[in-house]
């Protein structure tokens, strides 16, 4: 069965966009966009909210000008399909459809289907629903050592105990700190 995981940048105080809105700080050294490169090798899926697929509209601009580690992550990236969940997208571009159904029922249709690759949800709203619901197997997080002081949250805030066993720690040359955990059952 396809495993879900959930992988975001967040700050050293737990957050993944500050309270201003931005996510400046998260922009990635080479080495750490290289480690993004390798993991986003191991999706099969990827299921966002409006605000991320919005966001990451920016990879598949054909009119951009990418390096060659930018490029490598592009074509990586763009032909990955993505199901994106949203209530007020009319539609969507490239490899991207909109979801049809709750998220649980998307997330059980995509375990039960043949494929191979993980089912990773990207998007802090998404994720929440997906933790409260017993629907994340693994996190993998990068850690950036800054403090914003508030935001959005990396972690869904719904008084729920989940243990989590460490399966992997990096850190990177700019201080980032890469924590893989599986959700213990």
């Amino acid at each position: 069965m396809r495993k879900v995981t959930y992988s975001m940048g967040m700050t050293l105080d737990g957050y993944i966009i500050g309270p201003d809105g931005g996510f400046d700080w998260s922009a990635p050294s080479e080495e750490v966009f290289r480690h993004s490169i390798e993991e986003i090798k191991s999706v099969g899926v990827h299921l966002m909210g409006r605000r991320l697929y919005e966001t990451m509209l920016y990879w598949e601009n054909p009119a951009k000008e990418f390096d060659a580690l930018e490029q490598e992550w592009t074509e990586l990236w763009n032909p990955l399909p993505k199901l994106v969940f949203s209530r007020t997208l009319s539609s969507v571009e490239g490899s991207s459809r909109l979801a049809a159904s709750d998220l649980a029922t998307e997330i059980a249709r995509l375990r039960a289907e043949p494929g191979d690759g993980d089912i990773a949800i990207g998007g802090a709203d998404l994720a929440a629903q997906a933790a409260t619901l017993g629907l994340i197997d693994e996190y993998l997080v990068r850690v950036f050592p800054v403090l914003v002081g508030g935001g959005t949250p990396f972690f869904a805030r719904d008084e729920q105990r989940v243990n989590l066993e460490l399966l992997e720690t990096r850190t990177f040359d700019n201080g980032v700190v890469f924590l893989h955990y599986r959700v213990r059952r």
